[in-house]
């Protein structure tokens, strides 16, 4: 007897809950700051938000803007909780300091570079004594910075004109300094206004090699507030989940996406930024869990050690190593 009334009662639940007035949770909220465009931070919030990849997973993304010395304070105070433009090192020296966050997922590997008009500048060594415009307050340049140390360049020769990363396009544009240090999607749309300003080799896959044996070399991601995790520990995997339809989709509709990922003027840029989502070598996107990536963020750990940002390894902690499917 017993047995007929627990199946009656899981049946009448089954029937409520498909009645034509039954309604759905509502999606979850989350906030995450973000940097402006163009950065690759700011690549995924308006693909996820236009084909709504956030609220079929049941979240509800609020995207907030910042330039990166407002982010990385604001993010790092709590202020906060999650955010999407989380480089490895920044993150790291952050963990280094107390402040107890975790890199939940990887968005893009790195790839920065330096342009110049100046005939004379050929390599890294030619920058010494020169103006580099440069946005100081980034892992892309903390990098850079790296690979430079790592070939016998000290940055510090470098005369460094400090900028936001929107800034680093009228820069190059304008010649206002005698080479700029950027990444994409700038260098794209750079090169498409100046098919003639050439590129300095930095030699990235090379160093990382001979530095960490092989591997990936993670850059950017998405990360939280232990605080944030602790509390909303279901919201995790349906957040990667969302971020990767989102790259999918970018991948899979590169002419779709340009815009979206940048702010086009003109067809040259368009099709520079269709080209750079096809070839994604410089893009770099590359979603991987923290988790199944933990040797790579480490060795990036150590780079971050050896450039002098920080003095000892971050907490394991600070690498999420819970599930995301």
């Amino acid at each position: 007897m017993r047995t007929f009334v627990v199946a009656g009662a899981a049946l009448f639940a089954a029937l409520i809950a498909a009645a034509p007035g039954a309604e759905a949770a509502p999606p979850a909220p989350i906030t995450i700051v973000v940097f402006n465009p163009p950065s690759l931070g700011a690549v995924f919030p308006e693909v996820i938000k236009q084909q709504k990849f956030d609220i079929q997973n049941g979240i509800d993304i609020t995207f907030v803007e910042r330039p990166p010395d407002a982010y990385a304070a604001q993010f790092n105070s709590g202020e906060f909780q999650v955010g999407g433009s989380a480089s490895v090192l920044i993150l790291g020296l952050g963990a280094t300091r107390g402040i107890k966050t975790s890199y939940l997922f990887n968005l893009f590997d790195y790839w920065g570079t330096v342009v110049t008009s100046r005939p004379e500048i050929k390599t890294l060594a030619d920058l010494k004594g020169k103006q580099l415009a440069a946005a100081k307050g980034t892992t892309n340049y903390t990098m850079f910075a790296w690979l430079a140390k790592r070939q016998g360049v000290d940055p510090d020769s470098f005369q460094v004109i400090n900028t936001a990363t929107p800034g680093l396009v009228g820069y190059a544009v304008a010649e206002r300094a005698d080479a700029v240090q950027l990444w994409e999607p700038a260098y794209s749309l750079v090169k498409a206004v100046m098919p003639q300003i050439h590129t300095i080799d930095l030699n990235i896959a090379k160093v990382w090699n001979d530095f960490s044996g092989g591997g990936t070399l993670p850059y950017l991601g998405v990360a939280a507030h232990q605080e944030w995790i602790d509390q909303h520990p279901t919201l995790v995997a349906p957040l990667y989940r969302a971020y990767k339809q989102a790259a999918d989709w970018v991948m899979a509709n590169p002419a779709a996406a340009a815009p979206l990922i940048a702010s086009l003027k003109t067809d040259a840029e368009r099709d520079a930024i269709t080209n750079l989502i096809k070839e994604n070598k410089r893009l770099a996107m590359n979603l991987q869990p923290a988790g199944k990536i933990a040797k790579q963020i480490e060795a990036t750990y150590k780079a971050g050690i050896d450039v002098g940002l920080f003095k000892d390894m971050p907490p394991a902690s600070s690498i999420f190593s819970g599930e995301m499917n």
